[in-house]
């Protein structure tokens, strides 16, 4: 592992991040309270003032405190008792002190947020988790403190109700703007959301695995360094201002209740998800941007979303994938980061350890995944037919999708499938990490020592599979007695050129065939011409990196080629979708009711081979698309 390229790769992403609209809902505050806040307002020729102030003034929370600038350069300190107020000549203090406490405000407002961002990406799922505690408290609690700070500074009387709780905190000394400004960057770093690309993606899928490599550090440091930089610039931008501005020292009052109202209004814009709708509507002008770094060979390598290699995973690359020959691949790595288990005793876990002297089939899967569907009936029919002879076969769930997290839908996809073998929920990605997998399905076959002897990734390959499982349950115990092989229809697509799996979210969407795609919302015409294996937007869509969400007039456009069509969608109501061949005949018309969790709905089911054509989809405003899948 190259840590030094790590951290630049890091701080590529983060400077890439820094300037995307997913910053835009935290710069106002940023600008107000941690720049202008950090003013000197001793120049302009103002009168020395006069003012009044509450005992715990000099204590500043978050962005409680009233702007330094205007009072002269050093904070008036007030009386010790609680509520008592004191006229102070704001030149009285000394010069120096207010220059030193306040100047390091946007630096440590800034500090405070990498803080935050680095320790909430890295631990905050784990941590919560380990708690039983929701996965969005955090962003929460930051909305809620948020929305406190920003009464406190429109009423004075609250914010003194604020402040008592820290008045033993309350200094000898005026040093509070630096404590003050940390403690708001770690606020801040709470509902800091920036958007994802492929290192934010990596810290994320290797911060889950609850075991952080100094590799992962390294990366999480320097990705939130380099988003930092540029609030930094915006913030001491703002104190240049406030300190150039004669308007900004004037009006005090004015410039303390649009901080709060700026406040409040990020708080609000959070809640009802308002600033998504903001960065929507903006063009993603950073796009291009991080399809460079995701597509720079040396990113690919450092960061392998299969996770950071480790020494209890390195051997894995022994194996070659889809091998009909059994293989040496190093001691299985520990089942980690399971959310829930379904299918076992209890709801109780399955421990490899407690496995020993059984063959362990472990079968990554996703209930939505087309290609995991066509895999599932093989994996049931081993688990049915080898059971007493020894095999333990383990369903490692890990999410593609959000709506993939819930455990009620996973056991509504299991159901369909006919699954009873137990169920590993790997919302956080810890097993897929541990095991350095990258595809859905993937099989990982572990021999009764709990050694790794085959990996399968992908469909197929199922007679060689079920072969080695066969040979391992003999080794296991020679006087076993195994049915007849299982006789399951191999379905995965033999046909050559069968259109991909065509993904319409902002991160994965590969074969888009308009003119423009864009992040956020935006009005799209289908293309005069369209590529083949590709599809287009027509109508009003958004898109984020989960889906793509129909507005007015919305319509989908695919070129493909394959046996069958079908498309995962979420929401309420009724799609329409026509299917053309390639001299424009209309061979499929259906329309397609809508309702619940996401899953896939099926638009063209051919018994006679390969289609060759076009499908349009009418989706009706609200609905949202996530990929279309083949067979």
């Amino acid at each position: 592992m190259d840590l030094l390229t790590l951290a630049l790769i890091g701080l590529v992403g983060g400077l890439i991040t820094g300037i995307s609209p997913c910053i835009l809902p935290v710069l106002p505050v940023i600008f107000f309270s941690g720049g202008v806040q950090s003013a000197r307002g001793a120049g302009g020729g103002a009168a020395p003032a006069v003012v009044r102030t509450p005992a715990l003034a000099g204590l500043q929370v978050g962005a409680m405190a009233q702007p330094s600038f205007g009072t002269g350069a050093g904070a008036a300190v007030a009386g010790r008792a609680a509520g008592a107020t004191a006229t102070v000549d704001a030149d009285a203090a000394p010069r120096r002190r207010g220059l030193t406490s306040e100047a390091w405000r946007p630096y440590l407002v800034i500090a405070g947020l990498v803080t935050s961002f680095t320790l909430f990406t890295l631990l905050g799922s784990f941590v919560l988790a380990l708690l039983d505690l929701p996965q969005d408290l955090l962003r929460w609690a930051g909305i809620v403190v948020l929305a406190l700070l920003g009464v406190g500074l429109l009423v004075p009387r609250f914010e003194e109700v604020l402040e008592r709780p820290f008045q033993r905190f309350a200094p000898k000394r005026n040093r509070t703007a630096n404590r003050s400004g940390f403690l708001l960057g770690l606020g801040l770093g709470a509902v800091y959301v920036p958007c994802a690309g492929p290192v934010l993606a990596a810290i994320t899928v290797a911060g889950a695995t609850g075991d952080i490599g100094v590799g992962t550090v390294v990366l999480t440091v320097s990705f939130a360094l380099g988003a930092a930089l540029p609030l930094l610039v915006f913030a001491l931008a703002g104190r240049r201002v406030a300190e150039r501005v004669k308007a900004f020292r004037e009006h005090q009052r004015g410039i303390r209740a649009t901080g709060g109202v700026l406040m409040l209004a990020l708080a609000l814009a959070l809640t009802f998800n308002v600033t998504d709708a903001i960065q929507r509507a903006l063009p993603g002008y950073t796009e291009a941007l991080q399809e460079r770094v995701a597509a720079n060979e040396t990113v690919q390598q450092q960061l392998d979303l299969g996770g950071l290699v480790t020494a209890e995973n390195e051997q894995l690359a022994n194996c070659t994938d889809g091998a009909t020959e059994l293989e040496e691949c190093g001691p299985a790595p520990e089942l980690r980061g399971i959310d829930t288990w379904l299918n076992t005793e209890g709801g109780a876990p399955l421990d490899l350890a407690d496995l020993e002297g059984q063959v362990v089939l472990l079968d990554f899967w996703a209930y939505s995944c087309i290609n995991c569907q066509r895999s599932v009936p093989h994996v049931v029919a081993w688990d049915e037919a080898y059971r007493d002879a020894g095999l333990q076969v383990i369903g490692v769930h890990t999410p593609e999708y959000a709506f993939e997290r819930e455990t009620r839908n996973v056991v509504d996809g299991a159901e369909r499938l006919g699954i009873e073998y137990a169920i590993a929920q790997d919302n956080s990605y810890g097993t897929w990490t541990a095991y350095r997998n990258r595809y859905w399905p993937a099989h990982y076959l572990i021999d009764a020592d709990g050694v790794v002897r085959h990996i399968s990734q992908g469909e197929g390959n199922y007679e060689a599979t079920e072969a080695m499982i066969r040979e391992l349950l003999e080794d296991a115990d020679p006087g076993v007695e195994l049915p007849a092989s299982t006789d399951v229809v191999d379905t995965t697509p033999e046909a050559e050129g069968i259109t991909p799996e065509t993904f319409l979210s902002v991160g994965k969407r590969f074969n888009f065939g308009g003119e423009d795609y864009r992040e956020g919302a935006g009005t799209y015409t289908f293309p005069d011409r369209q590529p083949a294996d590709s599809f287009a937007f027509d109508g009003g869509w958004t898109t984020d990196y989960q889906a793509a969400t129909a507005g007015a007039d919305a319509r989908l456009r695919l070129r493909f080629t394959a046996n069958d069509v079908f498309l995962v969608l979420g929401g309420e109501g009724t799609v329409h979708a026509t299917v053309r061949d390639e001299e424009g005949r209309v061979v499929e018309e259906r329309d397609v009711e809508v309702a619940g969790a996401p899953t896939l709905y099926p638009l063209l089911e051919s018994e006679d081979g390969p289609v060759t054509g076009t499908v349009e989809v009418e989706v009706p405003a609200g609905l949202a698309a996530y990929s279309f899948t083949f067979g």
